[in-house]
């Protein structure tokens, strides 16, 4: 009998042992909203570390009624895949270059336009002011949503395996990765040289294949995706501007409560504005990284490039391109470019 009982204790001690473990699995609810968001930045950069954040915050703020899992560096495709992702509803949010997003709304691309922008003080003021709105107006007539602040890719650099970029002279037949964007193939045309649309997903490759010569990117991207293995020189010409919209499909977000719609743009646009610090103090310490690991910089004066775009009627190109109305707010902020 004792025996029986000591076993009978030990079986009691176990179930009861189990249940303490299982209870809060049983009690936790699953989210009402399992939510989607993707991007094409590895996880170590600024963008996403600010992104894990924000999902952290939204989960916690409404009590896990919303649980946003991240899918980042290109899982769940290129660019244009995952575009057409957040466009059929498989997914449900999407960090885009405008350059980029410009395949679908055209004036998405107006921020990028070449040797526009002096510094981040004329960048920030339109971007969450006049400019933002009228881009953020369009993508929402898309059928897409975008969150109010924009998050900050960077000033886009030239980097080469080849020969160091000082001059507009230096870019005729130089074979450049571009992404895919009319901007960009018709910038590049414009400096003679041969552009390439390229997703970024397949630059690592095309540059260590040669297929291209060379790319241009921010400091950010150039360091996070390792380029400087496959590229000797930087030019640093700050050609573009170019941001993240934070995107969401339009149904999707229209589908949310109106509370939950709240705290999340209220916790993603906080952490634009922590990942705009970020990529600004990286800035400043990514030159003496890259050097490191062999990169040649090479500083550049920008009017040449500006004199070839204007000699080419680039401006003019893209001002009838983009209308009266959208050159006229842009210029609100850059001052006059063409």
């Amino acid at each position: 009998m004792r025996i029986l009982a000591t076993r009978r204790s030990v079986l009691l001690a176990g179930t009861a042992a189990g249940a303490t473990v299982a209870m809060p699995w049983v009690a936790r609810a699953a989210p009402e909203f399992s939510l989607k968001y993707a991007n094409n930045v590895p996880t170590t950069h600024p963008l996403n570390v600010r992104a894990k954040e924000a999902m952290d915050r939204i989960k916690a703020q409404t009590n896990g009624r919303v649980e946003i899992e991240i899918f980042p560096n290109n899982q769940l495709g290129s660019d244009t895949d995952m575009l057409s992702q957040l466009r059929s509803g498989a997914i449900e949010f999407f960090t885009l270059s405008g350059l980029i997003l410009s395949t679908l709304v055209p004036v998405a691309s107006i921020n990028g336009i070449g040797f526009a922008w002096g510094s981040y003080e004329q960048v920030w003021p339109a971007m969450d002011g006049g400019l933002g709105a009228y881009i953020r107006a369009q993508i929402d007539k898309a059928g897409l949503h975008a969150m109010d602040k924009a998050w900050d890719n960077g000033f886009r650099q030239i980097t080469s395996s080849t020969r160091p970029i000082k001059t507009p002279d230096d870019l005729k037949g130089f074979k450049i990765r571009v992404p895919p964007s009319p901007l960009w193939t018709s910038m590049f045309k414009a400096f003679d040289a041969a552009p390439t649309s390229i997703n970024f997903s397949e630059v690592y490759s095309a540059l260590q294949t040669k297929v291209v010569e060379g790319q241009e990117n921010p400091l950010a991207v150039i360091f996070f995706a390792k380029l400087f293995e496959v590229q000797k020189y930087l030019s640093q010409t700050n050609h573009m501007w170019d941001g993240f919209w934070f995107l969401s499909n339009g149904k999707a977000w229209q589908g949310l409560p109106a509370d939950v719609r709240e705290v999340i743009a209220k916790n993603l646009d906080q952490s634009a504005v922590d990942q705009r610090e970020d990529v600004k103090k990286a800035n400043d310490t990514l030159q003496a990284d890259l050097t490191s690991k062999g990169m040649e910089f090479i500083k550049v004066d920008p009017a040449p490039f500006r004199a070839k775009l204007r000699a080419a009627d680039f401006y003019k190109e893209w001002r009838g391109k983009y209308g009266d109305e959208a050159w006229a707010v842009l210029e609100k902020f850059t001052g006059p470019i063409s």
